[in-house]
């Protein structure tokens, strides 16, 4: 955990971790920090044809890490005057040159899950050292023992998804983001994994199985008792009920074994409980 923790502040990028292995020093990577989002900043205006465009890359690259703990709309985004077709032009830019992935959700709970590109998105970046950099939180998360406290609870989530997306060797595919959007009912589960003819729930916190009201709302829909939370505490499986009395099975993941969560899944889904 301590060094999965070192990992989740300073990113992953090898210059940053090759400095960081000479120096463990956070005092010694801003100037990197800065030079690899300056790389990136113009690299990106190679993709566009125009100075309104190049403003409005400039624009979200600048301001898009404060939004990491919020799904987003592209109209006026950061609180500027761009209109939506603008905004949402530049971020399928920069999704384009895998800079900042949109994640859209999904209200499917069976195979194949289909993003639904209506809905407002996440952010996902490249790099989650990048995004603690620029908003400035590295050395607050330095005393922290549960990162899920970190940034509004965003930072865990956002590197576990990263952590996601680096298992994809062969397809572009990124993971989704479940939401029921009902007028009394509104739910959110962190993230989905397919498995076989399962779509399981993934919820990243901290807290009580209680607590766990969006997953509850998930499981009392589906039509299998299999649920995760990743956290940071230690691993078991709990026998578990929704309130409205469905029984489920949770298995509790410490947060750093995101890149093994296909692994845990199988085994979890050939257990008899």
């Amino acid at each position: 955990m301590e060094a999965f923790h070192r990992y989740a502040i300073i990113g992953g990028m090898p210059e940053v971790i090759k400095t960081d292995v000479q120096q463990h020093s956070l005092s010694d990577l801003p100037r990197i920090y800065e030079s690899i989002w300056g790389t990136y900043k113009n690299d990106v205006e190679k993709y566009t044809s125009n100075e309104t465009e190049r403003k409005i890359i400039k624009h979200l690259m600048d301001t898009s890490p404060l939004y990491l703990d919020e799904r987003i709309k592209f109209q006026g985004f950061g609180n500027s005057n761009y209109k939506s077709r603008e905004v949402g032009e530049a971020f399928r830019t920069l999704n384009d040159a895998k800079i900042v992935l949109l994640i859209y959700p999904t209200t499917d709970m069976h195979p194949p899950v289909k993003a639904d590109l209506k809905k407002s998105p996440r952010l996902q970046f490249l790099d989650t050292g990048l995004v603690n950099y620029s908003v400035g939180i590295q050395s607050e998360m330095l005393a922290m023992n549960d990162l899920n406290n970190a940034y509004k609870g965003a930072i865990i989530p956002h590197l576990v998804t990263q952590e996601l997306i680096s298992l994809q060797s062969i397809s572009a595919h990124t993971p989704n983001f479940w939401v029921r959007e009902k007028s009394q009912s509104n739910a959110e589960v962190d993230l989905l994994y397919s498995y076989q003819r399962f779509v399981i729930p993934i919820e990243i916190k901290s807290g009580s199985t209680g607590s766990l009201k969006s997953l509850h709302q998930f499981i009392d829909a589906s039509d299998h008792p299999y649920t995760i939370r990743m956290y940071a505490g230690f691993f078991n499986i709990e026998k578990a009920i929704t309130p409205n009395k469905k029984p489920y099975l949770l298995m509790n993941l410490p947060y750093y074994a995101g890149t093994s969560l296909p692994q845990y899944i199988e085994w979890f889904v050939k257990q008899e409980f």
